[in-house]
């Protein structure tokens, strides 16, 4: 009698709140547990959004293979799969389960990760924990509209939840959830007044954006367009900050006006946060959908201008620990920045279709990503540094952060990056493969896996087989269920010189660099394409003329001898069971500088392929290792716990030539990654 009450109730919410919001859309209390069938159709933009350049797949449509499975079976094993379990913000006193306890963003922040991980990979335990969290969002609506903890009074955690149910909804099709969100965005165009956005919402307001332009095009409802004015109106200009960019520098407390204990937040810090600017890195794109404005669409290139030329560090990330930080590789960046900013590109190339954010995604996913967690992904940084020489307690030249930003543990230095890390590589997985506005189908990123989708009415299977990025060879087989003409694409990386295609072991076909590649057939059962990309060795200059060693999308970092201690006591909050804080220190030398001629690096450096097993990122797992000639920089030593400054290129030594192995950035837990150029052979 109860369940009856409480769907009448809602039903009779939705005719009084929705009228304003044109149609209704038709509600229900029924739930699925399980995926969709993966014929979902794809969602393009309704007018009067002009389309996308690519559009992504359902989330269910895309699964992992291989090393890159594993890798999320790792993630799925590790905290993410077991954090609710121990830790007292995801417990069952949640305010996100109806309890007492946490009540603004770590449950939804957690959610954003643990939905798409669970749903990848079909883990049927994993699914009944997040649909634990869902359904009570689900099931306990206001009539008002409004949603999540009653306490809570802030629009910024419920930006977040409503990212959790579109994913939900992705991989279910579960019908509560679109007239849930209906209600919701009613409700916030009638408090938008009385209550604008606020603190973190305020630079955060393209988050909500996302949301309402995601039910824009399944219901048509013009008044969603109307509150995604009103709070682009409320958010913070990022646009305008890029045009006029004021940042040349590391910041600083006093530059910032925040208090010592970082306990209060300024309009200042709030512009030049590092996790705020890596989800602003697609709002512009984002807004060009609704403003129609190219130059809205375009802004992204430059803020990416900016934030390169004066924050960039050799893993493809802009420094901020926890603001702007210079180019300084002894300065951190936060895990929450690394998993916003792939999650900001995702979007925004879906957008622009333009490979280079391509090439920056793969950077960050397979480099800065990885290396911020422990192998078994049980630990993991608030900050991580290229240049990472011992991870201890103590203090740092952090922009801001406290002194155990780079310990690996279960909270070092603040919860956040606790509840948001889990989305990196599921919304990597769930981005790899998009569709074009004409059906055709184009590899994003690459890495093994299998995407299944509806062309014309035909299902198509396409397998990608690859140790990519570890070796060089990608192999697709394209399988549909009866022959059918469409564009098959791909992303050639702009490092990609001399790639080439065959299909069907055909003659090869040159391919060109920084383009999307384009294989336009009547594909049928048992097709092949073979794509081989030249992992060449190469270099790249940074801070004080620094040397970074690359290849294909990997960055290399000096492999140093790591000895992992568990810490029992000077974390603020030490990791309760069967978590644990740890300080990594080095056993061997760090402070080398490379004998290296830039101009012909491959003569210079040798590549020793090695075994890909089940935990490549880390030191004794590497896939690959290089070595290379380097000598000992005796007056580079340790300063104020971290690599001291960087000695400028080049650099006298006189200590004995030695053979150093480099190995991926994100295996190597310790290490060098912008080194001194010696001076000489």
């Amino acid at each position: 009698m109860k369940t009856r009450l409480r769907v009448c109730c809602l039903l009779l919410t939705s005719f009084l709140f929705n009228a304003p919001f044109g149609p209704a859309v038709t509600a229900t209390v029924a739930q699925t547990g399980g995926a969709k069938p993966i014929d979902s159709p794809i969602v393009r933009n309704r007018n009067p959004l002009p389309p996308n350049a690519l559009y992504p797949l359902p989330l269910t449509a895309i699964k992992p293979r291989d090393w890159l499975r594993r890798q999320l079976q790792t993630q799925a094993a590790g905290l993410t799969g077991q954090l609710d379990e121990f830790w007292p913000d995801l417990s069952s006193n949640s305010a996100w389960l109806g309890g007492a306890g946490e009540g603004w963003e770590r449950g939804p922040y957690y959610l954003d990760g643990l939905v798409p991980l669970a749903y990848l990979l079909d883990d049927s335990k994993l699914i009944a924990k997040a649909n634990k969290w869902v359904n009570w969002t689900l099931e306990n609506q206001r009539p008002d509209g409004s949603i999540g903890p009653e306490k809570n009074k802030d629009w910024w955690p419920n930006m977040i939840m409503l990212k959790v149910l579109t994913q939900h909804y992705e991989a279910t099709g579960d019908r509560r959830v679109l007239p849930l969100m209906q209600r919701y965005f009613n409700y916030h165009a009638r408090h938008a007044g009385e209550r604008p956005l606020h603190e973190w919402a305020i630079p955060r307001w393209g988050e909500e954006v996302l949301s309402i332009l995601w039910l824009y095009n399944r219901t048509g409802d013009p008044q969603l367009l109307s509150l995604a004015r009103t709070l682009r109106r409320q958010g913070f200009d990022w646009k305008q900050h890029f045009a006029d960019f004021k940042f040349p520098d590391k910041t600083s407390k006093e530059q910032l006006g925040l208090r010592q204990d970082m306990s209060n937040t300024t309009p200042l810090s709030m512009r030049v946060h590092g996790v705020n600017n890596a989800m602003a890195m697609k709002y512009s794109a984002l807004w060009s959908l609704v403003s129609g404005d190219a130059t809205d669409r375009h802004a992204i290139y430059q803020m990416l201008g900016e934030l390169d030329k004066h924050h960039l560090l050799p893993n493809g990330m802009h420094s901020a620990d926890e603001h702007y930080a210079g180019q300084n590789p002894s300065q951190g960046v936060e895990l929450c920045a690394v998993v916003e900013t792939m999650f900001s590109l995702e979007h925004a190339l879906a957008i622009v279709g333009d490979t280079a954010l391509g090439d920056r995604l793969e950077r960050i996913t397979f480099n800065a990503l990885p290396a911020t967690f422990s192998g078994d992904m049980w630990a993991h940084q608030y900050d991580q540094q290229p240049n990472q020489v011992a991870c201890s307690i103590g203090p740092r030249d952090w922009t801001t952060n406290g002194p155990e930003s780079n310990v690996f543990g279960l909270e070092p230095n603040f919860g956040c990056c606790t509840a948001i890390m889990h989305q990196g590589w599921p919304k990597f997985v769930a981005s790899m493969w998009m569709r074009t506005r004409d059906d055709g189908l184009v590899a994003i990123a690459y890495a093994p896996s299998e995407v299944q989708t509806i062309i014309r009415g035909v299902r198509v299977r396409v397998t990608e087989e690859t140790e990519y990025p570890f070796r060089d060879q990608v192999r697709f087989a394209v399988d549909p269920s009866s022959s059918i003409t469409f564009q098959f694409q791909l992303r050639i990386p702009a490092w990609a010189d001399g790639a080439m295609v065959s299909v069907n072991g055909g003659k090869s076909e040159d391919v060109k660099a920084g383009v999307f590649h384009t294989i336009m057939r009547r594909w049928k059962k048992g097709d092949r394409v073979e794509l081989p990309l030249p992992l060449r060795t190469r270099t790249s200059r940074w801070y004080q003329d620094s040397i970074g060693i690359e290849r294909g999308p990997l960055v290399f970092s000096l492999k140093i001898g790591e000895d992992w201690r568990r810490i029992t006591k000077g974390m603020h909050k030490p990791a309760p069971s069967p978590a644990s804080d740890w300080e990594v220190l080095p056993t061997t030398a760090w402070n080398y500088g490379l004998i290296i001629d830039p101009s012909n690096p491959e003569q210079s450096v040798e590549v020793i392929p090695k075994p890909l097993g089940d935990i490549p990122f880390s030191a004794a797992g590497a896939p690959v290792e290089l070595r290379v000639k380097g000598r000992r920089i005796p007056g580079w030593t340790l300063v104020n716990n971290s690599a001291g400054p960087l000695p400028p290129s080049p650099v006298d030594s006189r200590e004995p030539i030695e053979t150093l192995t480099l190995i991926p950035y994100g295996s190597a837990k310790l290490r060098v990654t912008a080194f001194p150029q010696v001076a000489g052979r």
